[in-house]
């Protein structure tokens, strides 16, 4: 039987883990497992059958079948990268209302103007299902051709059951046809629709959306993996948010929630008491609630677009890195924050966040599967687990966060279970 991939003589593999470990806290995150002049066979299932010295795996597979052989001499190769936030699926763009905050406006004063999230439900709930799956369609394509090969992608631009559901089902509609792998979030309580209270939108959400979605999830019509709540002043305060998540958890749905981001509301304490398998933001976070992360072992998810684009201030990476806190990275793609890539992320959270490049590429792979309960198969190249990996045509694999903005030429091939869904192998003109 034929194996699907070789990719032989890279100068450096980063393996990111080499003993099976389902996330890296602490110094744990500053020693990547990487191998030199090695190579790497997928097999037919998909799966990573073989990582050794170039020689060695020369010598064991001389008579053996490849669909596809890389050459990837003098280039390195890395895990396929995680974006652990992503709010994909949306109609009318917000570009007007960049301008907006560049001259000044906060993120409460637009969305007070009847702008943000809000603008975008009006639109999303306008656009039919084919056009929403067209854009996701375009948008996941260039997450993947910077690197992208596992992707939350959340709802959360409908407020209302039906446009909840059609983005759902967009949602499910591109996991079933694109290679990318997708990891669906149920985040109906992204804002308080207009003209309710938080009590009636969050009685909405328990009494009428939730258990449509159980029967829909039930049927096999859809996949849902995780449930989010926008944890803040003025939208869910603690005790909405709580009913919600618990709810989503008696599902079957893993927490993964928005916290402590625009205010301190004890998001991180709530997280990690309902044993919360992610939390997003937490610009604001007190020192309690990292130590109760830390405790819980509740990745969080930091967004460096998002206090970039907002002029926020910084999560706090250094202090939660320094407790043991499980720490993930994300785009935070969506209207608000515009960005598809997550190697700039990765540079992002080094210059700004003060991470260092070893951090932010275990930050980007094995801990936001970890954020996303797909650590066991995604995250770091290691036998048995998918063959996602990206070819960097660089002598390091740092060159990737260093180039700022330089990955449209450094990755060379997007691989997702052994498949090559993009090719870049052209040769630049200088």
């Amino acid at each position: 039987m034929s194996n699907k991939l070789l990719v032989k003589n890279a100068k450096q593999v980063v393996l990111i883990c080499s003993n099976g470990e389902k996330f890296l806290t602490k110094d744990g995150m500053q020693k990547l497992g990487v191998i030199e002049d090695s190579s790497l066979v997928i097999g037919s299932d998909g799966l990573i059958k073989e990582i050794g010295p170039a020689r060695t795996i020369e010598v064991q597979y001389a008579g053996a079948l490849f669909d596809e052989v890389i050459d990837a001499t003098g280039m390195c190769v890395i895990p396929g990268l995680v974006d652990a936030h992503t709010h994909p699926v949306w109609a009318g763009d917000r570009v007007h209302e960049f301008a907006m905050k560049l001259a000044g406006a906060t993120y409460m004063d637009v969305h007070l103007a009847g702008g943000g999230i809000h603008f975008t439900v009006e639109h999303t709930r306008a656009a039919p299902a084919p056009t929403l799956l067209a854009s996701l369609t375009e948008r996941l394509g260039r997450m993947q051709r910077a690197g992208t090969t596992l992707v939350e992608c959340k709802s959360g631009y409908g407020l209302e059951l039906q446009t909840e559901l059609k983005m759902l089902e967009v949602i499910e509609a591109a996991r079933s046809t694109l290679p990318i792998n997708i990891s669906s979030t149920y985040c109906g309580a992204h804002a308080v629709p207009k003209g309710k209270t938080v009590a009636e939108a969050t009685e909405d959400i328990l009494q009428v959306q939730l258990p449509r979605l159980r029967e829909l999830v039930s049927a096999g019509v859809l996949r849902v993996d995780n449930i989010d709540v926008f944890c803040e002043q003025g939208v869910f305060d603690l005790a909405s948010t709580c009913s919600i998540l618990k709810a989503g958890l008696d599902m079957g749905l893993n927490i993964n929630f928005h916290g402590d981001e625009l205010h301190p509301m004890n998001s991180a304490q709530l997280g990690a008491e309902l044993g919360a398998l992610a939390i997003s933001h937490l610009e604001e976070v007190s020192d309690e609630g990292i130590a109760a992360m830390a405790t819980a072992k509740t990745a969080a998810v930091l967004l460096p677009t998002t206090a970039y684009i907002l002029r926020l201030p910084q999560p706090r990476a250094r202090d939660m890195l320094q407790a043991g806190v499980i720490v993930a990275l994300g785009s935070d793609f969506n209207p608000n924050a515009y960005c598809c890539s997550m190697p700039m992320v990765m540079h992002l959270a080094c210059v700004n966040m003060k991470m260092s490049m070893p951090e932010a590429l275990a930050a980007a792979t094995i801990n936001a599967a970890y954020a996303l309960g797909r650590s066991h198969t995604h995250g770091s190249l290691e036998v048995k687990k998918h063959g996602d990996l990206l070819v960097l045509n660089a002598p390091r694999w740092e060159h990737l966060i260093y180039q700022f903005g330089g990955h449209q030429e450094l990755i060379r091939h997007v691989v997702i279970k052994g498949n090559v869904v993009y090719n870049n192998d052209r040769t630049m003109s200088t």
